[in-house]
């Protein structure tokens, strides 16, 4: 039997969630650490089995989501920008954004520790969240409570780490083998202000070896790089 404090915690992380479950139990396992099942002989087991699923149903929305917004991506690009995101520390950090560890049952040895903001126990937990929203919903259910929060940490990524690299592999090969530095310049603009596509083209010696397409002129100067590479057999 669920004390009166832990349902009035199960609907404050609902409200948070912005996500009423059909089955209130799911999210009691999701959020019980194996301390907890240990210390308490209640009949409760704990969310290792959900981290398990909820792992597999991250990397599948957060895949799905960068399939469709960067079309012009390589495997090699959209798998650095999911492992950047669906990992402890990045899961751990999504945790505290919704006061997680508040709302986790832990034994009391863990929690005496600073259980409720261990990075390993938020990063659990938001995956066997995850895990119980697919059970209690579907994919599509689980994409609009958390895909929110996923979507910040990977456009943040793309733009500040990853999409350097197309660029940054053309310039050394571009250094290597013709002795300077390729050059980029929009060459159409179109859209709405909020809503701008830009195309971009990338010269070397002058001449266009690529041109791509984005949201943002680094968008567009990355995708034309990784072009250009391909036209180069690199």
């Amino acid at each position: 039997m669920l004390s009166e404090a832990r349902k009035q915690g199960l609907t404050e992380l609902q409200s948070v969630l912005g996500y009423q479950f059909q089955s209130l139990p799911l999210l009691v396992k999701a959020l019980t650490h194996k301390s907890y099942v240990n210390e308490n002989s209640e009949n409760l087991k704990h969310n290792e089995r959900f981290e398990f699923l909820g792992d597999s149903v991250l990397d599948l929305i957060v895949s799905e989501y960068m399939i469709k917004k960067y079309p012009d991506y390589s495997e090699g690009a959209l798998s650095k920008i999911r492992a950047s995101v669906v990992n402890e520390t990045c899961l751990a950090n999504l945790g505290r954004k919704i006061n997680l560890g508040d709302y986790l049952y832990l034994g009391k040895g863990e929690d005496l520790s600073g259980g409720k903001n261990k990075s390993s126990l938020l990063a659990n937990g938001f995956e066997a969240l995850a895990g119980a929203l697919y059970l209690d919903g579907n994919l599509e259910k689980v994409s609009r409570v958390l895909l929110p929060l996923l979507q910040v940490e990977i456009e943040k990524v793309a733009d500040d780490c990853v999409f350097h690299d197309f660029k940054s592999d053309l310039q050394e090969y571009t250094q290597n083998k013709f002795v300077c530095v390729p050059g980029y310049k929009v060459i159409k603009e179109s859209g709405p202000d909020h809503e701008k596509l830009f195309e971009v083209a990338v010269f070397v010696k002058s001449q266009i070896h690529g041109t791509g397409s984005g949201k943002s002129k680094k968008e567009a100067e990355q995708a034309a790089a990784r072009k250009a590479l391909e036209k180069f057999n690199v």
